[in-house]
Protein backbone atom coordinates (compact mmCIF):
# COMPACT_ATOMS: atom_id res chain seq x y z
CA UNK A 1 0.00 0.00 0.00
CA UNK A 2 1.67 3.04 -1.24
CA UNK A 3 1.51 5.98 1.52
CA UNK A 4 1.42 3.92 4.24
CA UNK A 5 3.25 4.51 7.68
CA UNK A 6 3.20 2.42 11.21
CA UNK A 7 1.88 4.24 13.95
CA UNK A 8 4.69 5.71 15.57
CA UNK A 9 5.23 8.05 19.05
CA UNK A 10 5.72 11.40 17.50
CA UNK A 11 6.81 12.45 20.86
CA UNK A 12 10.44 10.17 19.75
CA UNK A 13 11.07 12.59 17.15
CA UNK A 14 14.04 15.05 17.77
CA UNK A 15 15.28 12.92 20.52
CA UNK A 16 19.16 12.24 20.49
CA UNK A 17 19.48 8.06 18.66
CA UNK A 18 23.34 8.49 18.77
CA UNK A 19 26.39 10.55 17.78
CA UNK A 20 29.84 10.95 16.45
CA UNK A 21 32.73 13.15 18.62
CA UNK A 22 29.83 14.41 20.53
CA UNK A 23 27.36 15.45 17.67
CA UNK A 24 24.24 14.07 18.29
CA UNK A 25 22.21 12.49 15.21
CA UNK A 26 18.24 12.68 16.12
CA UNK A 27 15.04 11.37 15.33
CA UNK A 28 13.13 12.67 11.83
CA UNK A 29 10.25 9.93 12.56
CA UNK A 30 8.88 7.87 9.32
CA UNK A 31 8.52 10.48 6.80
CA UNK A 32 11.34 11.04 5.51
CA UNK A 33 10.37 14.39 3.45
CA UNK A 34 8.74 16.15 6.98
CA UNK A 35 10.50 19.01 8.38
CA UNK A 36 10.39 20.35 11.87
CA UNK A 37 11.48 24.15 10.90
CA UNK A 38 15.02 25.64 10.27
CA UNK A 39 18.51 24.54 12.88
CA UNK A 40 20.65 27.62 13.17
CA UNK A 41 24.08 27.95 15.48
CA UNK A 42 23.95 30.51 17.95
CA UNK A 43 25.94 32.86 15.92
CA UNK A 44 23.20 32.36 12.61
CA UNK A 45 25.01 29.59 10.91
CA UNK A 46 22.64 27.80 8.68
CA UNK A 47 22.48 23.96 9.70
CA UNK A 48 19.70 23.31 7.52
CA UNK A 49 15.86 21.65 8.24
CA UNK A 50 15.66 20.03 11.24
CA UNK A 51 15.79 16.46 11.46
CA UNK A 52 17.08 16.33 7.87
CA UNK A 53 20.36 14.18 6.59
CA UNK A 54 21.47 17.95 5.55
CA UNK A 55 21.24 19.25 8.87
CA UNK A 56 23.19 16.80 10.70
CA UNK A 57 26.24 16.66 8.11
CA UNK A 58 26.53 20.45 8.32
CA UNK A 59 25.96 21.05 12.00
CA UNK A 60 29.23 18.45 12.47
CA UNK A 61 31.27 19.76 10.04
CA UNK A 62 30.65 23.20 12.30
CA UNK A 63 30.74 21.79 15.46
CA UNK A 64 32.95 18.91 14.94
CA UNK A 65 35.94 20.75 13.15
CA UNK A 66 34.90 23.96 13.19
CA UNK A 67 34.13 24.09 9.23
CA UNK A 68 31.04 26.60 7.72
CA UNK A 69 30.11 25.59 4.16
CA UNK A 70 30.40 28.92 1.64
CA UNK A 71 26.82 27.24 0.16
CA UNK A 72 24.41 26.77 3.04
CA UNK A 73 21.75 25.82 0.97
CA UNK A 74 20.40 22.90 -1.23
CA UNK A 75 19.67 19.36 -1.23
CA UNK A 76 21.95 16.46 -0.53
CA UNK A 77 22.63 15.50 -3.36
CA UNK A 78 24.01 19.11 -4.82
CA UNK A 79 26.81 18.39 -2.26
CA UNK A 80 28.55 16.22 -5.18
CA UNK A 81 29.43 18.74 -8.40
CA UNK A 82 30.24 16.33 -11.12
CA UNK A 83 32.09 18.90 -13.06
CA UNK A 84 34.78 19.41 -10.43
CA UNK A 85 37.31 17.17 -10.99
CA UNK A 86 38.66 14.52 -8.85
CA UNK A 87 40.79 15.83 -5.69
CA UNK A 88 39.88 19.40 -6.37
CA UNK A 89 38.20 21.65 -3.74
CA UNK A 90 34.17 22.43 -4.10
CA UNK A 91 34.00 25.95 -3.93
CA UNK A 92 30.42 25.56 -2.71
CA UNK A 93 31.87 23.24 0.34
CA UNK A 94 34.61 24.57 1.05
CA UNK A 95 35.66 20.66 0.66
CA UNK A 96 38.11 18.56 -1.62
CA UNK A 97 35.67 16.47 -3.22
CA UNK A 98 36.51 12.91 -4.50
CA UNK A 99 34.40 10.59 -6.88
CA UNK A 100 33.68 7.16 -6.08
CA UNK A 101 35.90 4.33 -7.63
CA UNK A 102 39.33 6.74 -8.42
CA UNK A 103 42.56 6.10 -6.16
CA UNK A 104 41.28 8.02 -2.88
CA UNK A 105 39.77 6.02 -0.61
CA UNK A 106 37.55 7.44 2.34
CA UNK A 107 38.48 8.13 5.37
CA UNK A 108 37.37 9.15 8.74
CA UNK A 109 34.84 11.63 8.85
CA UNK A 110 34.51 12.03 4.89
CA UNK A 111 30.81 13.57 4.04
CA UNK A 112 29.70 11.03 1.81
CA UNK A 113 26.80 11.89 -0.67
CA UNK A 114 24.13 9.84 -2.79
CA UNK A 115 22.68 11.26 -5.71
CA UNK A 116 20.27 8.05 -6.34
CA UNK A 117 17.04 9.42 -4.75
CA UNK A 118 15.03 12.46 -5.49
CA UNK A 119 16.44 15.10 -2.88
CA UNK A 120 19.87 12.79 -2.41
CA UNK A 121 21.23 11.50 0.60
CA UNK A 122 24.28 12.85 2.80
CA UNK A 123 26.21 10.99 5.45
CA UNK A 124 28.91 11.00 7.88
CA UNK A 125 32.22 8.43 7.52
CA UNK A 126 32.37 7.24 11.35
CA UNK A 127 34.71 4.09 10.86
CA UNK A 128 36.62 2.40 7.86
CA UNK A 129 37.62 -1.36 7.75
CA UNK A 130 39.46 -2.47 5.32
CA UNK A 131 36.48 -4.01 3.31
CA UNK A 132 33.76 -1.56 4.80
CA UNK A 133 32.61 1.94 5.45
CA UNK A 134 30.26 2.25 8.54
CA UNK A 135 28.40 5.65 8.45
CA UNK A 136 26.20 8.02 10.91
CA UNK A 137 23.15 9.43 9.56
CA UNK A 138 20.19 11.38 10.49
CA UNK A 139 16.96 10.71 8.40
CA UNK A 140 17.22 7.53 7.60
CA UNK A 141 14.67 5.48 9.84
CA UNK A 142 16.11 2.81 12.05
CA UNK A 143 19.57 3.14 10.54
CA UNK A 144 21.63 6.06 12.26
CA UNK A 145 24.73 4.17 11.60
CA UNK A 146 25.15 1.88 8.63
CA UNK A 147 28.01 -0.04 7.05
CA UNK A 148 28.65 -0.68 3.21
CA UNK A 149 31.02 -2.36 1.35
CA UNK A 150 34.08 -1.03 0.64
CA UNK A 151 36.27 -2.80 -2.39
CA UNK A 152 39.77 -2.13 -3.40
CA UNK A 153 41.01 -3.10 -6.47
CA UNK A 154 44.19 -1.63 -8.75
CA UNK A 155 44.60 1.41 -6.21
CA UNK A 156 40.89 2.28 -7.04
CA UNK A 157 38.52 2.51 -4.04
CA UNK A 158 34.66 1.86 -4.44
CA UNK A 159 31.67 1.46 -1.76
CA UNK A 160 29.13 -0.57 -3.87
CA UNK A 161 26.23 -1.42 -1.61
CA UNK A 162 23.62 -1.29 -0.31
CA UNK A 163 23.98 1.99 -1.74
CA UNK A 164 26.41 3.71 -3.89
CA UNK A 165 27.90 7.28 -3.26
CA UNK A 166 28.86 9.77 -5.97
CA UNK A 167 31.50 10.10 -3.89
CA UNK A 168 33.10 12.15 -0.70
CA UNK A 169 34.55 15.41 0.45
CA UNK A 170 36.99 16.70 3.06
CA UNK A 171 38.31 19.17 4.78
CA UNK A 172 41.39 20.08 2.67
CA UNK A 173 45.12 19.00 4.24
CA UNK A 174 46.58 22.29 5.18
Amino acid sequence: MIGYVLFEDRSKIGKPLTQHKGVSVYHNGQLYAESYGRHYSPDGYYYGQKWQCVEFVKRFFFLAKQHRMPNVWGHAKDFFDSSINHGELNKQRGLVQFFNGKEQAPQLDDLLVFQDTLYGHVAVVSEVGKNWVEVVQQNIYGKPRQRFSLAHEKNLYSILAPRRPAGWLRIAQH
